[in-house]
């Protein structure tokens, strides 16, 4: 993976992580352009790099992870990832062989597209517009609905905002909910991807930590990564808090659409 590849994938990471258009299926997309998609370098890469994105979270709520005053926050946040660690750790050999298949992703992108064309009308009196008011029962609701995202191409954020809609939370604290969500869930995943799971580089089994460690170039690599993921994630947070507020889904629900068949036809060829 050379500099330009690691920055367009970073790019890609802080745009996507937290839209709900699927990170997943656009760094499938952009690494088969590239032609690294078997490599496992940049498997490890397009997880690792979410450490980025979760720190732009941090960044964007500090007031909200550093207020100590209550544990309520912390209870909800660590009840409502356990379900998604579970089932992640059941089906990593399942996900993981799902990712090497392109189309089902494709379809998966271009259902949760329809979806969202109409999800607005569905949920149309919500009544929580502040944290606080989420319950801890709610946010485990909510963490059962990002359980969804198991199937790469659904979307984390579209799967828990769409499940914090459904318990009652306005579109903007859907949003921000599932934001926060996100930090424990993707850094129990990142941490598992570097210092847990066993990948096979250059004909080795290696950690990810080792991988990153093996040369200066890789090194190199995943700084950057995760520097650029954590910039362009926190624009893209501000961005789409207000233009969820005030436009909804439906463009989303396009977006995901063209794309979803810009995969079947560039996999079908």
């Amino acid at each position: 993976m050379d500099f330009l590849e690691a920055i367009i994938l970073a790019v890609i990471e802080g745009l996507t992580e937290f839209l709900p258009v699927s990170s997943t299926a656009h760094m499938i997309f952009a690494s088969a352009i590239s032609h690294n998609e078997s490599d496992e370098f940049v498997k490890m890469f397009q997880v690792s790099i979410q450490f980025g994105a979760i720190l732009s979270v941090v960044f964007l709520f500090w007031k909200k992870f550093f207020d100590f005053k209550t544990y309520t926050f912390y209870l909800k946040l660590g009840l409502a990832v356990i379900p998604a660690l579970v089932l992640g750790k059941l089906f990593d050999d399942k996900i993981e062989a799902v990712l090497e298949k392109p189309i089902p992703i494709a379809i998966v992108l271009i259902l949760g597209g329809i979806i969202l064309l109409f999800i607005d009308r569905l949920f149309k009196n919500p009544v929580i517009n502040k944290e606080e008011e989420v319950t801890v029962k709610k946010a485990i609701v909510i963490g059962f609905w990002q359980c969804l995202a198991m199937m790469p191409g659904t979307s984390r954020s579209a799967a828990s905002i769409i499940g914090g809609m459904q318990q009652g939370l306005t579109r903007k604290m859907a949003a921000e909910f599932s934001f926060l969500l996100a930090v424990p869930t993707m850094l129990a995943v990142t941490l598992y991807s570097i210092f847990l799971k066993d990948w096979n580089y250059k004909g080795l089994e290696q950690k990810g930590y080792e991988m990153i460690l093996s040369s200066n170039h890789n090194l190199i690599v995943f700084i950057l990564g995760n520097i650029i993921a954590f910039v362009v994630a926190a624009f893209a947070i501000k961005f789409f808090i207000g233009f969820l507020e005030k436009y909804g889904f439906k463009i989303w629900g396009y977006y995901r659409i063209i794309v979803g068949f810009a995969l079947l036809l560039y996999f079908s060829l």
